[in-house]
């Protein structure tokens, strides 16, 4: 079978702090409207997001790549995109492209929905017609048929996704490229995602799919490669791959996951996460966490500078990206009213996870009562809850996995150490 993509010795390297040279017309846009604002730091450091990846993909084949938050695995699909270009390397992409790396890519702000479906399709090299035909199709798709004839400018970020999906799934491109849609949008939308993508299998179209969703990445891919640190982990069965990649998580929930090397987070840095860990009701590691079990989640940090009142923070997501929980000093009334400068750590104490049994991402947060940030972190670790009889053998809850947490926080260590 003729090979629809090709990669090889590809790398990306990323000056930290320095206004790059321009690659791309977009990016030469960009630095003439910012450069004359930043300032330089005169130091110069290196970041490489991409390690002499190769790997090649197969036309008709739906490859997945999955990773931690900073692997590479945008980045990747930027360069095969052509929205930047690789320090070194090569790639080869034989067909047509349409590409869902972020909300809105490619639209035109000042063109109505409209407008851009037609820009697109043109692009493309469809003929008028044709765009006809598939208009009624996409409009539906996105659910924005009122709104079809307003600027694009105007629309939401989730108009602008749902509206970017139908239009890469439905336009005639020989290879599409698409970089975690699931992670916004609603339920329904959700659904719609999956089940359009589950429509492209047999459709002789190549796929490239970026998803934290592993349920999606095994069910809809026929292959699956695991990026980390810009190197390719493994390549093979989505099934594989994704049983080393969890096994990565079994490891450091024995020793709780260092997030201080962690570069995909934002806030001011006043005070940061360094650690998490997943404790028992005794306030042991544990290495197995079960439905309905007491757990406590552990959360170290380091403050550079005093904090008053700091709100520490935890989300639990579903695969699908929906938010279940989230838990927060503020809202439980365990107020913090000093840290000093040093490190220490506040336990989160759940009497009874009451959440199926499945996977799960941890998002944390620092802030302040004056909603000043000072450390987010989206996804950074993985809650894996095994089945247990709470609920009947190989019973579960459908629906929404969590109606409620019975849980307090404690303060257990506070600096300084």
């Amino acid at each position: 079978m003729a090979q629809a993509i090709v990669v090889e010795h590809l790398a990306k390297q990323f000056k930290i702090g320095q206004v790059q040279g321009s690659t791309m017309l977009r990016e030469a846009l960009v630095n003439m409207v910012k450069s004359p604002f930043r300032k330089s730091s005169g130091s110069q450091e290196i970041l490489w997001a991409l390690k002499d990846i190769s790997f090649s993909v197969e036309e008709g084949e739906v490859l997945g790549i999955i990773g931690r938050n900073g692997a590479g695995k945008s980045t990747l699909l930027k360069i095969l995109s052509r929205v930047t270009r690789p320090t070194s390397g090569s790639i080869r992409v034989n067909g047509r492209v349409a590409a869902l790396l972020e909300v809105g890519t490619g639209f035109h702000e000042e063109l109505t929905g409209r407008e851009n479906i037609y820009m697109c399709g043109s692009i493309l090299g469809m003929p008028k017609k044709r765009i006809d035909a598939k208009l009624d199709a996409i409009i539906d798709f996105a659910g924005v048929q009122k709104f079809i004839d307003t600027p694009i400018k105007r629309y939401s970020s989730g108009m602008r996704l749902r509206l970017g999906f139908a239009v890469a799934a439905n336009l005639e491109s020989n290879i599409l490229f698409i970089d975690e849609v699931l992670a916004v949008g609603d339920g329904e939308f959700q659904k719609k995602c999956l089940q359009a993508m589950g429509d492209l299998q047999g459709s002789k179209r190549t796929v490239l799919f970026v998803s934290h969703n592993l349920a999606a990445i095994e069910h809809l891919c026929s292959r699956a490669i695991w990026v980390d640190g810009g190197i390719i982990r493994q390549d093979g069965t989505p099934r594989d791959v994704i049983e080393a990649y969890m096994a990565t998580f079994a490891e450091t929930r024995q020793e709780g996951l260092d997030l201080s090397a962690v570069t995909s987070r934002r806030g001011s840095g006043d005070i940061r996460f360094t650690k998490i860990e997943y404790l028992d009701s005794n306030k042991k590691v544990s290495g197995l966490i079960r439905s309905g079990d007491p757990v406590v989640i552990r959360l170290h940090y380091e403050a550079k500078k005093p904090q008053d009142t700091p709100i520490f923070g935890v989300e639990i997501h579903t695969q699908l990206g929906t938010l279940v929980a989230q838990i927060h000093t503020y809202n439980s009334g365990f107020d913090i009213a000093y840290v000093p400068v040093g490190t220490g750590y506040v336990d989160l104490v759940i009497q009874e996870l009451n959440l199926v049994h499945g996977r799960y991402y941890i998002s944390l947060f620092l802030a302040n009562l004056g909603h000043v940030y000072h450390d987010v972190l989206q996804h950074c670790a993985v809650l894996e809850v095994e089945p247990s009889n709470r609920y009947g053998l190989n019973r579960g809850i459908s629906g929404n996995p969590i109606i409620g947490f019975s849980s307090k926080w404690e303060a257990g260590s506070l600096a300084p150490h």
